[in-house]
């Protein structure tokens, strides 16, 4: 790890661990009873330099490389709540790379560098109601009139959903050329004919909010549309590896918290006699859960490496090697996912069925990671592909 993160990289980290610790974990429970949480935390984490602190200058940020991403996805763990987590990660980690790497002039100041400041709040529109990590299966759809685009279609799953000022949209603009018809636009959400239609109730992640949203005949124009037209599809696969390998390094960071906290908790829980961690089947039950995450958080480091590499040289581009390195960190994280809270839980007993401990709502919300961003499944489908299987 030495080698990864220098003193500006741990100075980081301590701010975004300060952040989450002092500023957002003490309202977990409001946040997650009122399934949402403030809008001014955006804003506050880009005082703090948070959410640019990985991108261009030029574009607002701090200049620092892909590892102090890392280092926030990391830390912002121990706000307790995935849902804080994971709306701050979708602000600077999903709907906005794509626009560093190949927005204009414009766009990036109209959108990126107020999104890095926290002043407007960003969504990613991807998933349908009938396709979710099959993206070549969306059907909403832009047709060109004049200088404008007319949209019409629906979104689902969208993550920030029912606040967001802008939504880095994906829609088909040659439905006959598949996957390779698609194409990115940025859309204002008060523009006419965007609505919310509704917000979703979710099993975990509940201080997210999560919506549907609807495009009626919603004219935008050209301007908004985001690089090439029909290169949407090549533009999201390299906006997903970064998304990928840093929903892992959270997710990683998220299950070493769950696995200290429950030793800590063996340590004072005793039955028949003398502390549950003293017991020889949970100790290396314990051993072999901690081995598995080092190897997990070992590849993702790997795939970190590599990406932080390419995508600096590259603008944004990365090689199949590395998408089939990032695709083995989610799928390998994704599968940890189900065993380690899993077993936690069981650790905890009957008190891990009860609300008020961390590892009721860790678990739960644990469950989400081999879903977004592309499902396991899909990761074993893309690598078996790069794999020539």
């Amino acid at each position: 790890m030495a080698k990864h993160f220098r003193e500006e990289h741990e100075q980081f980290r301590n701010t975004v661990k300060n952040f989450a610790q002092k500023e957002l974990a003490p309202y977990a429970d409001e946040w997650e009873a009122a399934e949402t949480f403030p809008n001014h935390v955006f804003k506050r984490a880009g005082e703090l330099g948070i959410l640019g602190a990985h991108y261009p200058e030029e574009h607002g940020g701090a200049g620092g490389d892909f590892w102090f991403a890392v280092a926030k996805a990391e830390e912002l763990v121990n706000c307790t709540m995935a849902g804080v987590t994971m709306g701050l990660l979708v602000q600077a980690d999903m709907a906005t790379p794509v626009i560093s790497d190949i927005g204009s002039k414009e766009q990036i100041e109209e959108f990126l560098k107020p999104a890095l400041k926290g002043d407007k709040i960003a969504a990613l529109g991807v998933s349908e109601p009938n396709a979710g990590s099959d993206v070549a299966g969306i059907q909403t759809w832009a047709k060109k009139d004049g200088d404008d685009y007319i949209i019409n279609g629906a979104k689902t799953y969208i993550t920030n959903g029912t606040r967001a000022d802008f939504v880095t949209l994906l829609v088909k603009t040659n439905p006959e050329a598949g996957a390779h018809g698609c194409s990115f636009f940025l859309v204002p959400t008060n523009t006419k004919g965007f609505s919310v239609s509704k917000k979703l109730k979710k099993i975990g992640n509940h201080s997210s909010d999560t919506a549907e949203l609807a495009f009626e005949d919603m004219r935008i124009p050209k301007r908004y549309l985001l690089g090439e037209e029909n290169m949407g599809f090549m533009y999201l696969m390299q906006n997903f590896q970064s998304e990928r390998v840093i929903a892992a390094a959270s997710s990683t960071s998220g299950m070493k918290l769950m696995l200290d906290q429950a030793v800590a908790y063996g340590r004072d829980r005793k039955a028949f006699g003398k502390p549950i961690i003293k017991r020889e089947y949970w100790q290396h039950k314990f051993v072999d859960l901690y081995t598995k995450l080092e190897a997990g958080r070992a590849l993702t480091y790997a795939a970190c490496e590599v990406y932080n590499e390419e995508h600096h040289e590259k603008k944004g581009q990365v090689s199949m090697e590395t998408v089939k390195l990032i695709s083995m960190a989610k799928a390998f994280v994704g599968d940890l996912t189900g065993e380690i809270p899993d077993q936690c839980l069981q650790f905890y007993g009957g008190a891990g069925y009860i609300e008020e401990y961390h590892i009721a709502r860790a678990w739960r919300d644990a469950r989400l990671f081999r879903i977004g961003g592309g499902t396991t499944e899909t990761m074993r489908y893309y690598l078996a592909k790069l794999m020539g299987l």
